[in-house]
């Protein structure tokens, strides 16, 4: 055996070192790396995206080779691979792990000694959990919503509101949080959507009276953990947004963890009072971006393996290929495909797969509509080069043509926005959003643009046949 193969004793010592030298917040973010392999001067670390990578290498290699070095008596270089992991494959955290979870859990847990096994929360999906949320390119999300699950409201992560298109995970990665908590705590953990939460508000104003409303407000007033999800339900609702605005501000101030999800960043939000949406933004608001490639094909495995099915590797493939706008689509496709195979009691071919989802995999991105193509054909339409609608420029011949062909992209393909804001010059995907806002605002100002639409969309169309 050559000595460099008992590095791994080196790597998890430096990990508790590092842990107590930068403090559990800046621990959890960015030295959550996966020990791969070792060779006789080097150590291989996995880390989830080519971002991470780039900012460990600028902001803690220095630091951490500098920690190895003290405790291995010599020099070794630290190596970092990308390899996307879930969240329970985290250093220091496993989902299954009870003891080595709760060990820094600190206010979490009431008792410290381990409770009786509780029954399933009412509201909460047990399916929902660390364990089975795989995550992407982007760790921090995951990692903040490890560390709200950790240390309920004693973090600055409170409140933490997560956003981001529908199916992407958002509720998952919420209800993960809650059962965490109510797993391993004695803190009370309501989950409640913002629909249901009007509704019972309603009843208790109309049914109960003073009464009602007393009790309403004492239930969520005296809660532990508070779970509200889809708030953009709330807009145009003022009396429910009075009392909300209320409640927030009594359960902050008592230090108590509260979790919101939303559609979109709260700045978008409409006929909502700045009051409330300021308290939403005062805590950790976490972007969620569409899963990339790997993901998503990581996502598939990783529901096999929940399923307890077999699924070969190059369906999984055709699936992550042709499905790119949320997890929930991805997995409704495989469950699909599942339940011919269970139905049918045969395993499932490509061929088999692509006949069984050929109303996915022939849609308009199959049919050689590429976002080249789209700014191409827009572009000669306004007379104007491809590089004026990715470029910088703001002047209004411009702004328009390119607001006008991310609107269409959207429209007639499957691609994200964060794949069409990239394609854009790498742009942000909100600004992709913003886009199709102001189109479709200018749609009801201006009859003739549908006319335009539907022409410069006939013109893309037959280009892809063509091509």
């Amino acid at each position: 055996m050559e000595e460099w193969d008992d590095y791994q004793l080196f790597w998890k010592e430096a990990l508790n070192r590092m842990r107590k030298e930068k403090g559990e917040q800046e621990f959890a973010t960015w030295f959550n790396m996966e020990y791969l392999k070792a060779e006789e001067n080097r150590i291989t670390l996995g880390v989830p995206s080519s971002f991470y990578k780039d900012q460990v290498r600028h902001r803690y290699q220095d630091y951490i080779e500098s920690v190895i070095r003290d405790l291995a008596g010599k020099e070794i270089a630290i190596a970092l691979e990308v390899k996307p992991r879930k969240i329970s494959e985290f250093a220091g955290f496993s989902a299954n792990s009870e003891k080595n979870v709760l060990r820094d859990a600190g206010p979490a847990r009431k008792n410290p000694e381990s409770p009786a096994k509780k029954e399933t929360h009412l509201r909460l999906n047990k399916d929902y959990s660390f364990d089975t949320y795989v995550i992407g390119e982007d760790r921090f999300p995951g990692n903040a919503a490890m560390a709200v699950a950790k240390n309920p409201g004693t973090t600055s992560y409170n409140p933490l509101l997560i956003y981001g298109g529908t199916g992407l995970g958002k509720t998952h990665l919420m209800q993960a949080i809650g059962n965490y908590i109510y797993d391993n705590s004695e803190n009370k953990v309501i989950y409640i959507t913002a629909e249901d939460f009007t509704n019972e508000f309603i009843q208790a104003l109309n049914e109960r009276g003073e009464r009602g409303i007393a009790a309403f407000k004492s239930k969520y007033r005296n809660t532990d953990i508070l779970l509200i999800d889809d708030i953009h339900f709330f807009e145009k609702k003022d009396g429910t947004q009075e009392e909300l605005f209320h409640t927030f501000n009594a359960l902050y101030m008592a230090k108590k963890q509260m979790v919101f999800t939303c559609d979109r960043p709260v700045h978008e939000l409409k006929n909502f009072t700045e009051r409330l949406k300021s308290r939403f933004e005062q805590g950790l608001n976490l972007d969620i971006k569409p899963p990339n490639y790997e993901t998503r094909f990581a996502i598939l495995k990783k529901k096999c393996e929940i399923w307890k099915k077999t699924v070969a590797d190059d369906v999984l493939e055709l699936i992550s290929r042709h499905i790119s706008s949320n997890v929930r689509d991805l997995e409704g496709a495989l469950n699909k495909l599942i339940a011919y195979m269970d139905l049918v009691g045969r395993p499932i071919t490509l061929e088999i797969a692509q006949q069984q989802l050929k109303d996915v995999i022939s849609g308009p991105k199959q049919a050689n509509l590429s976002i080249e193509m789209i700014i191409k054909v827009v572009a000669d339409y306004f007379n104007l080069s491809h590089i004026d609608l990715k470029n910088k420029k703001r002047s209004q011949n411009i702004v328009f043509p390119r607001q006008l062909a991310m609107y269409i992209t959207r429209d007639i393909t499957e691609f994200s926005t964060t794949e069409i804001g990239q394609s854009f010059g790498g742009r942000d995907h909100t600004t992709v959003m913003h886009a199709c806002q102001k189109i479709e605002e200018r749609k009801k100002a201006d009859p003739t643009l549908d006319s335009t639409i539907q022409t410069l969309t006939r013109m893309i169309k037959e280009a892809g046949a063509k091509a």
